[in-house]
């Protein structure tokens, strides 16, 4: 699997991007970190890379084909987006939401096969929430919920998961566990694009990082080399100090803190 984003204007109005100029991939395995301010643009190139939003000029492009042309129901099959936040009208069972990520395969009046249960059994496992499964979802933690929305997501076995702030409002606790899914996801083979405000989540996947800045050119490659004191200044218009030590199992960490007045 391999997605790139090639040249890509993306906006509403032609002759008004929000953005130009953007340039970036994932593969399998890998995961790739959007930052960049509010209101920078990092909504409308989800919206551009999920096929929702076509391109004002340049491609977005899955494993070497133009997706513009695709159909939803292709779209769907080969990326899975998770949201930031979820609130069902109803209270459907945990594994009654997770199901219905197969509603692409299944169809909105088909009944679901014997393997799209098995399916979403898997997908609940793999999130280590099995045991969740018989609970009603608005009944459950908010770091429950993100990982039941993931679940969501790989019950439609795509190749690609676009997630949005997959951690916003959670507490550290909740934070770290759904970073630690990601990672496992990411080992797994899954390619993951998510944004994020928070660069030490960056540091800690590993990943590589598309910034997002004002009235500048994208900056991409892996977080090291972006996530540095100018770049962040750029960006956001703070001064940090990139911290680096190591830790009981001699791996190098880094960690972004801010240099409050």
């Amino acid at each position: 699997m391999k997605l790139e984003v090639k040249n890509v204007e993306c906006g509403y109005t032609a002759g008004a991007p929000v953005l130009r100029d953007v340039n970036f991939s994932v593969e399998a395995g890998e995961i790739c970190c959007l930052l960049g301010p509010n209101g920078v643009g990092k909504t409308t190139l989800f919206k551009t890379v999920l096929g929702l939003l076509k391109p004002l000029s340049g491609t977005v492009r899955m494993n070497g084909e133009d997706i513009s042309h695709w159909s939803s129901r292709r779209l769907a099959h080969s990326m899975a987006y998770v949201s930031q936040f979820h609130n069902p009208p109803f209270p459907y069972r945990v594994k009654d939401v997770v199901l219905l990520g197969r509603i692409n395969t299944v169809g909105y009046f088909g009944q679901p096969s014997e393997m799209d249960f098995e399916i979403a059994e898997a997908a609940m496992a793999d999130m280590g929430i099995t045991h969740l499964r018989d609970t009603v979802y608005t009944d459950i933690s908010g770091g429950e919920r993100q990982l039941v929305m993931i679940a969501r997501a790989l019950a439609q076995e795509p190749e690609l998961l676009v997630m949005d702030e997959p951690t916003a409002s959670l507490d550290y606790g909740n934070m770290v566990r759904v970073m630690s899914k990601i990672r496992s996801l990411r080992d797994k083979g899954f390619g993951i694009i998510m944004t994020t405000h928070s660069p030490d989540q960056a540091f800690m996947c590993e990943s590589t990082v598309a910034l997002l800045r004002r009235g500048a050119p994208l900056v991409y490659g892996f977080a090291a080399e972006v996530i540095t004191q100018e770049n962040m200044r750029s960006a956001y218009g703070v001064d940090v100090k990139i911290i680096e030590f190591f830790d009981t199992h001699n791996r190098l960490v880094r960690m972004c803190s801010p240099l409050l007045d």
